[in-house]
């Protein structure tokens, strides 16, 4: 009974900061909200653009496959990995939200949300009337996309990070801006100049002379101008901004030299045509697969077709130089025999 007025030890309870599900969930987002990431970077979007355009370009046969489709799967698989319609009467309806349950590893049943003006609507489907197109699945979790950033996370976090600390410093930094040692002046009168100095680009600081402080005789020697420019060569901050984009548009199929200023027309037309063939081609043979096992008709869709005025134009030329090799050939007395011949030998007519 005597335990009664003993003053017990005050509980204490101790929880892993960051490694809870709230903690993770509020981090997620968090992100969500500000929008973090490599999702912020020209050359991210510049390659969702491409790969969106790319696709609704393409020419098909299908009804449900129409250009602003293909042009939303296109980047919703460059940022997401997956991209998921349901198969209506009025055609295919854009999902923003989704769950789904699993039978030997292949989806079954979708709980599906409908993006609505005045909010979202719930959809329950099975999953033959779903179309769910995804890419860079594991065999961990087949029936869930990943997205190009995702697996490169080490390459979009290094874009991000020097894209950021760049914007931080041309923001910040005093660039243009100089220091000047000059007679003595009131501390008050200095750190309002020093504070004024933020962000502020071409601005000269006036400080105290450091040889007025030491009473030294004579023409002060610190009075030459220092320049606050801060020192980005050094640090290998463009260096390490060009490998890292180089690396996300290896990651989406893109060649860098796509995005050179020195790329002429030749380089551009193969960096499309490597594009279209191995990474658009194949994006588009799974949806085309996809529309044909869920709606049961046959489907094409052809993404080469924004690339013949290039092969219009390099037939062209052929065309003019054929014409030319005959008429010289002609000239020179070649009979039709020696001219295919030559042909044969040159690769030009088949043997």
């Amino acid at each position: 009974m005597f335990d009664w007025f003993r003053r017990t030890k005050p509980e204490q309870r101790s929880q892993a900061i960051g490694s809870s599900y709230t903690a993770l969930a509020m981090l997620a987002h968090a992100e969500a909200i500000t929008d973090a990431g490599a999702d912020l970077s020209g050359v991210v979007a510049g390659c969702a653009n491409l790969w969106a355009n790319g696709l609704s370009m393409a020419t098909t046969d299908s009804q449900w496959l129409t250009p602003e489709v293909l042009a939303s799967m296109g980047r919703q698989l460059a940022t997401e990995g997956n991209s998921v319609w349901y198969i209506s009467p009025d055609g295919l309806v854009p999902v923003s939200d989704y769950d789904l349950t699993t039978s030997a590893g292949k989806p079954r049943a979708y709980r599906l949300s409908v993006p609505e003006i005045h909010g979202g609507t719930n959809i329950t489907a099975l999953a033959g009337e779903v179309l769910h197109i995804r890419i860079g699945a594991d065999a961990r979790s087949p029936w869930q996309g990943v997205a190009p950033l995702r697996r490169a996370s080490i390459s979009a976090g290094l874009l991000n990070a020097t894209e950021v600390a760049l914007a931080e410093v041309f923001r910040d930094a005093p660039i243009g801006s100089k220091v000047l040692g000059m007679p003595e002046t009131s501390a008050g009168a200095n750190s309002k100049l020093a504070h004024s100095f933020k962000g502020k680009h071409g601005r000269v600081l006036v400080r105290d002379s450091s040889t007025v402080y030491a009473g030294a005789q004579g023409a002060p020697d610190d009075w030459r101008p220092a320049d606050m420019t801060p020192n980005l060569r050094d640090s290998m901050a463009l260096e390490s901004l060009k490998a890292a984009r180089e690396a996300v548009l290896h990651v989406y199929g893109v060649l860098p030299v796509l995005m050179s200023d020195a790329a002429a027309g030749p380089v551009i037309r193969e960096a499309q045509r490597h594009l279209a063939t191995w990474t658009l081609a194949p994006i588009a043979k799974l949806i085309a697969h996809e529309v044909q096992a869920k709606t049961g008709e046959a489907v094409s869709l052809d993404v080469f077709v924004g690339l013949g005025a290039y092969d219009a134009g390099g037939a062209a030329r052929a065309m003019a130089t054929i014409v030319d090799a005959l008429a010289a050939a002609k000239a020179a007395g070649l009979t039709p025999g020696e001219v295919l011949q030559a042909g044969q030998i040159a690769g030009v007519f088949d043997a």
